[in-house]
């Protein structure tokens, strides 16, 4: 219990330490949540308390292609590890995001911890992730009226955002649930161009996250869930909203469907359990609102390996 109490004591200091900051500056720029239709076999991109849950080492790979026929549309690839350690209660993990849309490109990479407590049926988890953000513009590849414009003649600098988040998670056989902050700083730009952090909390962004398991036959499961994506500067509040099914047939298919509603987005996923150690999966996101004029779509491919046969794997797991 003591072990418990220490890492708890931490959990909430590093929470204290990221709030201890109010500096107001103008430009700010925005840390948003990246899109992605796939999360729910990767749940370490919305919550460092993921990592370890599904007691294996488990490396995923993604790769996606937003709104497609847009020129210079977002492509955005990710990697990701994470395992629980010898002692069970302690897990570590690692992830990294690379995106591009139009002349920018940009690097995610963060670190993250997490403390699980065995609960009478399931599972409670702390996690913390630090890492830093780095977004770079190459304003000399833009095709300008004015060639001349001293604006666009030099690249724009590099930003390095250090930044640190937090969340909890819960799981049981039946039933998982999660609650994250993605990233307690934000930053703004000054005058001479350079970054400066700051914090506050009408800036913060929550991911709650839940879903439950419901066997339907001896051959098929139902997994229904959502995810809401809550943004308090957001003058709507609410960036994303996805309400998701999937079905599971025999444990080698799952077929599903997600509506994200605040985007106006209807999502198919279609993914195969090849064997206890290999997923790959496909989705397609069709636009039916606004978006559908200017875009064919999104794309996103998956693959998840867990090296199974280092660390003891348990029954087939769905969260």
């Amino acid at each position: 219990m003591g072990k418990i109490g220490i890492n708890i004591a931490v959990f909430l200091l590093a929470f204290s330490v990221a709030s201890g900051q109010n500096i107001q500056y103008s430009s700010r720029i925005s840390l948003g949540f990246p899109v992605y239709s796939q999360y729910l076999q990767n749940g370490l991109v919305l919550n460092p308390a993921y990592a370890g849950t599904r007691e294996v080492l488990s490396s995923f790979l993604s790769y996606r292609i937003q709104w497609i026929g847009t020129k210079g549309s977002p492509m955005l690839q990710s990697v990701s590890f994470h395992s629980p350690m010898k002692n069970d209660k302690v897990a570590l993990g690692m992830m990294a995001q690379f995106m591009q849309y139009g002349v920018t490109k940009s690097t995610s990479i963060y670190a993250n911890y997490a403390y699980h407590i065995r609960l009478r049926k399931g599972k409670l988890s702390f996690g913390l992730k630090a890492g830093t953000d780095i977004s770079k513009t190459d304003y000399t590849s833009l095709l300008l009226n004015d060639p001349a414009d001293p604006v666009f003649k030099s690249n724009d600098k590099a930003f390095v955002l250090p930044n640190i988040g937090a969340g909890i998670y819960y799981v049981e056989d039946r039933y998982f649930a999660g609650l994250s902050i993605p990233a307690f700083l934000n930053y703004h730009r000054n005058g001479n161009g350079s970054t400066v952090p700051y914090h506050s909390f009408g800036q913060y962004e929550f991911l709650l996250t839940a879903g439950t398991l419901i066997p339907v036959s001896e051959l098929l499961k139902l997994k229904p869930s959502f995810l809401l994506d809550y943004s308090l500067s957001n003058s709507k509040r609410i960036s994303q909203f996805d309400i998701n099914a999937n079905f599971i047939i025999a444990d080698l298919i799952w077929a599903g469907a997600s509506w994200r509603i605040s985007e106006q987005v209807a999502v198919g996923i279609l993914q195969m359990q090849i064997n206890n150690q290999l997923m790959l999966g496909f989705s397609y996101d069709y636009p039916y609102g606004r978006m559908n004029t200017y875009s064919k779509g999104s794309t996103e491919f998956i693959l998840r390996y867990e090296f199974s046969y280092k660390v003891s794997a348990a029954n087939p797991r769905y969260f």
